[in-house]
C-alpha cells in the first residue's frame, strides 16, 4: 500500500520535476539535456549483462572511480554501466572515464520508467554508492531477480532518525538489498537499525581514503606562477557561506595583507551570484574561467570551473571545507588532508561526523563557528608554519592509515565479478 501511494504521488508530481529541471537549466544547461534518459530511454548497450553502478553526483562518482578502474584493469571484458542524477556527476564521469564507460541519467523512481530502462540494459547486478535507497528502484530490481549491493554505505544519525519515522516503509525497501558494504561500524549499526540483517552487512571502509592524488607537479607549477603570499581555499561553499568566507578574508588581510582566497562554490549555477558577492565585498578578484593570472594585488581567486578542485587544493596552505557553516552536513575533507593541507570546517559535519572527529583528534583539523573564529584560526596557522606543516602531515598520515577499502570491496564482490 505504501509503495503504491508513493508511486501515485510521484506520478502526480511529474510536471514539477520538469519545471524544476527547466528552471535549474537557466544557470546550468546540463539540466535541460538528456531528458529522455530520465524516463528510461537509453541507448542499447553493446553487451547485455552489465554490472550497473549508480553514483548520484560528483562525490559519489569520484569515490567509486578507483573501484571501477580496478574492475576495468582486472576484468577488461566485463561490461559496466554507470548512472548519475546530476549534470555535474555526469560531467565528472566523462572526465574520469571518457568513452571507456557508457553512462546515462538514472530514471525517475517510477515503475514505468524503471521497467523501460531495465528492459534495455538487462543488468546482471546493481551497485548503489552510499545511501541511494529508492523504493521503486529496489522493488523493480527485486522483481526481476537482479541482486542489489549498497557500497561505501553511510548513514548519519540525522538520516537514521528520518528513515525511522517511516520505519515500516523503510524496512520494506531495505529488505530488497542483497548485501551492504558499510564505511564504519557506526554506519553498519545504523543501517542494521533500519531492518537490514547483520548477516548482510560488512564493514569495508571508506573508498574516499583510496582516491588517487592529483599530479602534484601541476599544483606546484601553478603555485609558482602566483604571488608568494599565503593562499587559503574555501572549497565547496554553499549559499550563505560565501559572505562568511569574504568577511573572514577581510579580517585575515588586516594581519596578512598579501593573503589570497581561492573561493570554490559547490554548484556551477551559483558562479555568477558569487562573483557579484565578491564585487560587493570590495575585494579585488579574478575568475579562473577567464584565464586571468593572480597578481600581487589580487585578493580573491574565483574558481568558476569544474573538475579542478583537487589541483587547487594542492596549491593552498590551508583549506576550509564548505557545507559546514550552513546545515548541509559538510563535504569531503580527505581530498585536502591527503595532500598535506590542514583543514577547518564549521559545526555542521553530520555527513562526515566520524572523519571530522578523528581529524580533529589527530591535529589535522579545527572546527570554527563564524567568520572571526575562522580568521583567527587561519592567522594562527599562518603565523606558525611549523604547526601548520605538522597539522598537514598528521592529515596525510591519517589518510594512509585508513586506506585499503577498494581492495576489500573487490574481494567482497569477486564472485560476482568473475561470474
Amino acid at each position: 500500500m505504501w509503495l503504491n501511494l508513493y508511486s501515485v504521488l510521484l506520478w502526480l508530481g511529474r510536471p514539477l520535476y520538469w519545471l524544476r529541471l527547466y528552471w535549474r537549466g537557466r544557470s546550468n544547461p546540463g539540466y535541460r539535456q538528456h531528458w529522455q534518459e530520465r524516463t528510461g530511454h537509453i541507448t542499447v548497450p553493446e553487451q547485455p549483462g552489465s554490472v550497473w553502478i549508480h553514483a548520484v553526483s560528483v562525490g559519489e562518482t569520484q569515490a567509486i572511480a578507483p573501484f571501477i578502474h580496478l574492475i576495468q584493469t582486472r576484468h577488461p571484458t566485463l561490461p559496466l554501466y554507470l548512472t548519475q542524477t546530476t549534470p555535474t556527476g555526469r560531467a565528472q564521469a566523462e572526465r574520469l572515464f571518457g568513452h571507456s564507460l557508457p553512462h546515462s541519467y538514472l530514471p525517475y523512481d517510477l515503475p514505468r520508467y524503471l521497467r523501460r530502462f531495465l528492459h534495455t540494459l538487462r543488468p546482471r547486478a546493481l551497485i548503489l554508492v552510499e545511501t541511494e535507497l529508492w523504493p521503486n528502484l529496489l522493488s523493480e530490481t527485486a522483481s526481476q531477480g537482479i541482486p542489489v549491493y549498497l557500497v561505501n554505505a553511510r548513514l548519519s544519525a540525522r538520516s537514521q532518525a528520518g528513515y525511522q519515522r517511516l520505519r515500516h516503509f523503510t524496512c520494506q525497501t531495505v529488505a530488497q538489498l542483497t548485501a551492504v558494504a558499510a564505511q564504519t561500524s557506526a554506519d553498519a549499526a545504523r543501517l542494521h537499525s533500519l531492518g537490514i540483517p547483520e548477516s548482510k552487512i560488512q564493514v569495508t571502509g571508506n573508498l574516499k581514503y583510496d582516491q588517487p592524488l592529483p599530479d602534484q607537479q601541476v599544483a606546484r607549477a601553478l603555485r609558482q606562477t602566483w604571488p608568494s603570499g599565503p593562499i587559503w581555499i574555501a572549497a565547496s561553499t554553499h549559499a550563505g557561506e560565501d559572505e562568511i568566507m569574504l568577511a573572514a578574508h577581510t579580517q585575515l588581510r588586516q594581519v596578512h595583507p598579501g593573503a589570497c582566497l581561492i573561493l570554490v562554490p559547490r554548484h556551477p549555477e551559483r558562479f555568477a551570484a558569487v562573483a557579484t558577492s565578491i564585487r560587493h565585498s570590495g575585494h579585488d578578484f579574478v575568475c579562473r574561467s577567464q584565464g586571468e593570472p593572480l597578481r600581487e594585488h589580487t585578493s580573491v581567486y574565483l574558481a568558476d570551473t569544474m573538475g579542478e578542485l583537487s589541483t587547487l587544493l594542492g596549491t593552498a596552505d590551508i583549506a576550509f571545507i564548505g557545507g559546514s557553516l550552513v546545515p548541509v552536513g559538510g563535504h569531503n575533507m580527505l581530498e585536502a588532508v591527503a595532500q598535506g593541507v590542514p583543514v577547518c570546517f564549521g559545526p555542521h559535519t553530520f555527513h562526515f561526523a566520524d572523519i571530522a572527529r578523528q581529524l580533529r583528534q589527530c591535529g589535522a583539523a579545527q572546527q570554527v563557528e563564524d567568520a572571526t573564529h575562522l580568521a583567527v584560526t587561519l592567522s594562527h596557522w599562518l603565523n606558525n608554519p611549523l604547526v601548520c606543516r605538522a597539522a598537514g602531515q598528521a592529515g596525510r598520515d591519517y589518510v594512509q592509515r585508513n586506506q585499503g577499502a577498494v581492495e576489500r570491496l573487490y574481494q567482497q564482490f569477486s564472485t560476482l565479478l568473475c561470474a
